[in-house]
């Protein structure tokens, strides 16, 4: 069962009293099919997240664990394809932004779209997640080659690829 996340915003005030519509918050994000489209964000208890996703899985995209190095399945994938995201399915990352790091993990120098990803300050660290469901996916550095510099860090266990 899907749950929506909610706001809740107050109408105009009645009596003393205020009333409040619940409104589903929602992001903007690219579809490969569909272009920049708005989908409700996906908010589950830890519970329903336990249920949805294999223990392993749970550990590092919702509580921000690390794979092994050189254990995921796409740390040595070259090959067409879209990375998704795990546990909601949106796209992530391109099997052409994709490059061997020899870090241990699968590495892209950008994100398909960057409205599909969330960054924020993890201690020295910028932590990278999903926008959707907000699931870790791991960091992005500044080692990364041309033309963005950057290398996107990302646990295999975090994504699905779809060739």
């Amino acid at each position: 069962m899907k749950r929506r996340a909610w706001l809740l915003l107050p109408l105009a005030s009645c009596a003393k009293r205020e009333a409040f519509v619940a409104v589903a918050e929602t992001v903007r994000i690219v579809d490969i099919d569909r272009g920049m489209v708005t989908v409700d964000k996906i908010a589950k208890t830890k519970a329903e997240w336990r249920q949805a996703l294999s223990p392993t899985r749970y550990w590092v995209m919702r509580e921000a664990g690390t794979e092994q190095p050189f254990t995921g399945e796409y740390d040595k994938y070259e090959g067409p394809g879209v990375f998704r995201c795990a546990a909601c399915g949106i796209a992530l990352f391109s099997g052409d932004h994709k490059f061997i790091s020899s870090s241990g993990w699968p590495s892209f120098w950008q994100p398909l779209a960057p409205q599909n990803i969330l960054k924020r300050q993890d201690g020295d660290r910028t932590e990278v997640l999903c926008i959707r469901c907000e699931g870790h996916l791991g960091h992005v550095f500044d080692d990364g080659p041309q033309p963005t510099g950057l290398r996107y860090c990302i646990n295999s266990i975090a994504l699905k690829l779809t060739k």
